[in-house]
């Protein structure tokens, strides 16, 4: 019999993770092979669609919508993955838009419907900013990553369109076609300061700071899929991982500690700056009581907005890790 079990690991490759991919971090029985080249759209949908890895770094919102579709995934509270979003909504800035109000009735692009960045954003402005999502026509670039959510009216009262093939959303925004784009990425045009784009919250990290002050919310992006059957072949191994993620992380953020090993000036400052808001580990692991209002806010944004016809509790949504939790707590 063999003493480890063979699996792959698909993810980002952040510092938080790469104490696996470096092999300084090995789960407790298990042979671990870690891929991290390649986009994240790629990875989820070879995940989701094609069953490709045995343990994936996934969309947050597609995961939840694949568990109220049956298909046969589950999480640990593994969050690899985060970001505040008021500043990740692009306009055009010959429309005339100048406040959230001014996207009502105009068209918006999205990678996808629902994708995390995008279904965040939907949650923001019409709970925090009055702007209904069914107020906007929605464009996407990108079929859904779960197969079950399609554009045929799936989707009660939302208007989507599906732009043509070989065009991008960022290439209609920039061109008038589009009014705003809901983007998971810095979009190349603002990068190169093209003057035709502009972010609808110019100030945005002030505003994030005052919403996280507000919700306590740091947005969770990702969490950490396994494929059903190695959870009923393997039972313990949802539990090791969840240690050898903690332990990765417990690794990577006391070596970020240290403002050498970064070429930016005023790193320390930024570090200390997140610390006084944030606490000393917004990156937390497990359900703790931060992470579970976080999740149930996501959770009702995919009810609210039709991805998910319940919303699914998350001890449902989560396998239980608690022989794992809190261990590497405070160690850096």
């Amino acid at each position: 019999m063999p003493t480890t079990v063979e699996l792959t690991l698909a993810c980002g490759d952040y510092e938080i993770t790469r104490p696996l991919k470096d092999g300084t971090v090995r789960p407790d029985g298990i042979d671990l092979k870690v891929v991290t080249a390649m986009d994240s759209p790629t990875r989820h949908w070879r995940f989701l669609r094609n069953h490709e890895f045995d343990l994936a770094e996934v969309s947050s919102s597609s995961y939840i919508a694949a568990r109220d579709n049956g298909l046969p995934f589950r999480a640990i509270p593994v969050f690899p993955h985060r970001r505040f979003r008021h500043g990740f909504v692009f306009i055009n800035t010959a429309k005339g838009i100048t406040k959230p109000a001014d996207l009502v009735g105009r068209k918006v692009g999205v990678k996808f419907f629902l994708n995390s960045a995008a279904l965040w954003l939907r949650g923001i402005l019409q709970n925090d900013y009055g702007v209904p999502f069914r107020s906007i026509d929605w464009y996407t670039e990108l079929d859904e990553d779960i197969a079950q959510i399609t554009l045929d009216g799936t989707l009660d009262g939302v208007r989507i369109t599906q732009v043509p093939k070989g065009k991008t959303i960022v290439e209609m925004l920039v061109d008038g076609e589009l009014d705003a784009v809901l983007h998971p990425d810095l979009i190349k045009p603002l990068r190169d300061r093209d003057p035709r784009v502009g972010r609808l919250f110019p100030d945005h990290k002030a505003d994030e700071a005052a919403w996280f002050r507000k919700t306590g919310i740091f947005p969770i992006m990702h969490v950490l899929g396994i494929r059903q059957e190695i959870v009923e072949k393997y039972p313990w191994v949802p539990v090791n991982m969840f240690i050898a993620f903690e332990e990765a992380k417990a690794i990577a953020m006391q070596r970020m500690e240290n403002p050498r090993i970064v070429p930016l000036a005023w790193y320390r400052e930024a570090w200390e700056e997140q610390q006084e808001l944030m606490g000393r580990d917004p990156w937390e692991y497990g359900l703790t009581e931060r992470n579970r209002h976080n999740l149930e806010t996501l959770v009702g944004y995919s009810h609210e907005q039709g991805l998910i016809k319940r919303r699914i509790p998350l001890d449902e949504l989560f396998l239980s890790v608690s022989q794992g939790e809190g261990r590497g707590e405070n160690t850096f």
